[in-house]
């Protein structure tokens, strides 16, 4: 069975309150989104620019709710320098507004630079306490006609690891069940929301392309792949199709494409924040 998902507190609007939950973080802490947990501390000034971009996001996210409803959206942050591959964003969560009020994320997380994934609920001030490439953050609502279905999913324990593979590649295939990264497991559990029905990530993926979902093509050449795969548990090529990985063309799911594609289903719904 999935191992049950950790809940933890949620963002709170006071820097006070929210330093609380730093503290027990950095304590407690042990999967990152594809990261060592050997990862050097945060400093001060850091965890203080995270904490202020997880107000900023928080208060941004609140004056959609009260603008027209929304409660949940596709949030992304900037953990990593991707700018060699053409991307801007490096990780993405489901944010959903709480009944009670207040944001929370569910997101898909390496376990500790491992070949093994978990999910986990955080609140936005954890989310953001990352060792961040910028302070920035990007997010994107989803179709009116998915949305209610997605915000009851996220809140159940069963069927939100209903299309969770805990064997995990930080480049998976993004049409291929071997392993799953981050993103794609949120690609994967939206069309689970909007088709209750389905069964497998197979269907999930077929779906996705019948909603003419793209993944992003990452150029990605043999003696990195090598070097990855050598010495990282977390990356793995070998589910990629032979023509494909020969020409150094690595198919996967990114931020930069699920918010690309929101953004022709949803026109108009993106938001930002940052420092």
């Amino acid at each position: 069975m999935e191992k049950t998902l950790k809940s933890l507190s949620r963002f709170s609007a006071s820097l006070c309150a929210a330093l609380i939950a730093v503290l027990v973080a950095l304590a407690s802490g042990n999967a990152y989104a594809g990261r060592s947990c050997t990862a050097a501390k945060l400093s001060p000034q850091a965890i203080e620019r995270s904490l202020t971009l997880a107000q900023q996001t928080a208060s941004a996210l609140e004056n959609t709710y009260e603008k027209d409803g929304t409660r949940v959206v596709l949030l992304a942050r900037a953990g990593q320098d991707l700018t060699r591959y053409q991307q801007t964003w490096s990780h993405v969560a489901w944010a959903y507004r709480l009944p009670t009020g207040g944001w929370q994320v569910v997101h898909k997380l390496n376990d500790c630079g491992s070949d093994r994934s978990m999910l986990m609920r955080h609140g936005l001030g954890e989310f953001f306490l990352d060792d961040l490439w910028r302070h920035q953050a990007a997010w994107h609502t989803v179709p009116k006609a998915w949305e209610e279905a997605l915000w009851s999913l996220l809140q159940n324990n069963t069927r939100v690891v209903a299309m969770h593979e805990p064997r995990y590649s930080m480049v998976s295939y993004a049409w291929g069940t071997r392993y799953q990264q981050s993103n794609q497991w949120a690609a994967e559990t939206l069309a689970l929301a909007a088709e209750p029905g389905m069964l497998s990530r197979q269907q999930a993926q077929g779906w996705l392309r019948l909603k003419d979902y793209k993944p992003a093509i990452l150029e990605i050449r043999a003696l990195t792949r090598l070097g990855g795969r050598a010495t990282a548990a977390n990356i793995a090529f070998d589910d990629h199709p032979n023509a494909q990985r020969f020409a150094n063309q690595i198919e996967t799911v990114t931020a930069d494409s699920m918010l690309a594609w929101l953004e022709r289903l949803a026109p108009g719904g993106q938001g930002r924040t940052g420092l």
